[in-house]
């Protein structure tokens, strides 16, 4: 009887290790990685959709647009061809989410800093008193690195239809006139097409740990 239950503790074991490794196996499988969604405007909020973009379902980029950075040069999508890019609105004389939505992409910038392939792209709200000097003035006190991260400014309209109809980052609605405002926390994820690939709270650090991951992972589906 004795016998019998040493011969049963030998097969318990043998019968653990391998349902252990037949899990793991399994796991494995499951757990494959699964791609960024390509978001388009019908699948976002419609609180975040141009009323003539809500019912569009695929090819949904990010339109083209030349705008003024912090050393005057202008920038357009050709200098974020085949990049993955991080794009968020913002004004340097904002005293509420603006400093920690900025401290947070100077993070990021720290963080793909001998990276090639990432870039950071912040646009102002207030073109009229984001001059290319006062840029310049807040990107040197905020350590922004020149070829990593540009702050643009340039012309209202443009820069409002570009946060609207194609980051769709900003709830409230507007002419992009001159009484028309938008202060969003969002942070875009864009990818080497101009596609939206992920949205992120830029005051939250832990949306900031995610999007770095996302980061690494879109690398590596592209």
């Amino acid at each position: 009887m004795l016998s019998f239950f040493k011969v049963y503790r030998k097969f318990a074991i043998v019968f653990g290790i391998i349902s252990i490794i037949i899990i793991s196996l399994i796991y494995r499988t499951l757990n494959v990685y699964q791609p960024l969604p390509v978001y388009q405007p019908a699948m976002v909020s419609t609180d975040l959709v141009d009323s003539t973009l809500q019912y569009k379902k695929k090819y949904h980029k990010i339109a083209d647009f030349s705008l003024a950075n912090q050393n005057g040069d202008t920038i357009t999508k050709e200098d974020y061809d085949g990049k993955i890019y991080v794009a968020d609105f913002f004004f340097t004389t904002c005293q509420t989410i603006c400093p920690i939505m900025t401290d947070h992409m100077v993070t990021i910038q720290n963080e793909i800093m001998d990276d090639d392939e990432v870039m950071l792209l912040s646009h102002s709200v207030t073109p009229e008193i984001d001059s290319v000097a006062q840029l310049k003035r807040y990107a040197i006190e905020k350590g922004v690195i020149d070829s990593k991260w540009n702050l643009v400014t340039g012309e209202k309209k443009q820069i409002y239809d570009l946060a609207r109809k194609s980051y769709l980052a900003v709830k409230d609605i507007g002419d992009g006139g001159p009484f028309d405002m938008i202060h969003t926390e969002n942070f875009m994820l864009i990818d080497k097409k101009r596609q939206i690939r992920g949205f992120y709270d830029g005051t939250d650090a832990e949306d900031m740990e995610k999007l770095l991951d996302d980061i690494a992972h879109l690398k590596k589906e592209e």
